[in-house]
């Protein structure tokens, strides 16, 4: 053994050498294969998450771009028939107010056909009163002028009875 310098023995080397590839290759195959297949594995599934994910946002954001567009639509459409509604109340209120001048003007044509007809009633009424009056007024002094000519003529005949007896 005097010509291996320092007691080195290649043999125990080697033996050592090879023990430790074993063991690298065990712990190789038995641990780090597996967890690094386990960890590209969650790495997947944590990708694909976060795609759905992503997607789902992105849809999000397009029905909410939809909904707001909906939602103006909406609005105009209210504001649209609010105007509508609007102008045909105006248009009704017109309406109303033409139907109620023009019967307005038939009440007070009525009126004014009703009262010129009563007027001409009473007219006529005071007409006949005065005609009746003025008939028996006319009866009164004409009975009272015959009644003080027949007295008149009573009494002359009287006095001339009395100066021919």
């Amino acid at each position: 053994m005097s010509g291996i310098p320092l007691n080195i023995d290649w043999q125990q080397i080697l033996l050592h050498l090879f023990n430790f590839v074993i063991l690298f290759a065990i712990l190789y195959f038995l641990l780090y294969k597996p967890v690094k297949n386990f960890m590209a594995k969650r790495e997947e599934y944590y990708k694909a998450i976060d795609k759905q994910a992503q997607a789902k946002l992105d849809e999000a954001e397009l029905i909410k771009v939809n909904y707001n567009n909906k939602l103006t639509e909406a609005e105009e459409e209210i504001r649209l028939r609010k105007e509508k509604v609007r102008l045909d109340l105006e248009k009704a209120t017109a309406k109303k107010l033409r139907d109620a001048e023009e019967e307005a003007v038939r009440i007070m044509d009525k009126a004014k056909r009703d009262a010129q007809l009563e007027c001409q009633k009473i007219i006529n009424g005071a007409q006949t009163e005065i005609s009746a009056m003025v008939a028996t007024a006319t009866e009164k002094l004409a009975l009272e002028a015959t009644a003080s000519e027949a007295f008149d003529q009573f009494l002359e005949a009287t006095e001339r009875g009395s100066e021919d007896e």
